[in-house]
């Protein structure tokens, strides 16, 4: 039983992980990568669609993202969408498709993402933990239940090693989200 707990904190940390590169790779960091526009939505014949389900997204050079849509009817819309966020790039518009032209970063602008970065890092950390917690109140609802503090006492022990782990993890993540911001 003690095993099935520590399966399911594992399997929620890593999730938990994976929920923080997705996160991070939306970020700009002074290159075109088409993962920045995962977050638009374009209201395409009355419907939120993501702009990635309706284009193909595409970096023909290190700063420009090409944005070639299956219905050209919908370029105004996606133009729209594009400006409405947060990305903070002017679209272009060639009647076929659309460029955007990642713009250098300042370095006010990188010191601004690192704090994101630091933030969304800290946000993980703090659901691994909150899976820790959780792990372990259901280890001391297991110890009523007749299992022995021993047996519960190595779990807790596990919870905690894999806890660090994860933390680990995410501190290299952000580390290397960082210096990628940084670099010039």
């Amino acid at each position: 039983m003690t095993n099935q707990v520590i399966s399911v904190s594992e399997e929620k940390m890593t999730k938990s992980v994976a929920v923080l590169e997705k996160e991070l790779a939306t970020l700009k960091a002074g290159r075109a990568n088409p993962q920045i526009l995962d977050r638009i939505t374009v209201d395409y014949y009355g419907t939120a669609t993501p702009l990635n389900q309706m284009a193909n997204i595409s970096a023909p050079e290190p700063r420009v993202l090409l944005i070639s849509l299956w219905d050209t009817s919908a370029l105004k819309d996606v133009e729209k969408a594009i400006l409405k966020s947060d990305l903070g790039i002017n679209p272009t518009n060639d009647g076929k498709a659309i460029r955007l032209i990642v713009p250098e970063l300042t370095q006010e602008r990188r010191k601004e993402l690192v704090k994101m970065v630091s933030k969304m890092a800290e946000e993980c950390k703090v659901a691994i933990r909150s899976v820790r917690r959780d792990a372990n109140e259901q280890l001391k609802k297991l110890k009523k239940d007749g299992v022995s503090e021993n047996e519960i006492k190595v779990a807790e022990d596990k919870i905690q090693k894999t806890t660090d782990k994860y933390i680990k993890n995410v501190d290299g993540i952000a580390a290397a989200k960082e210096k990628e911001i940084m670099s010039v």
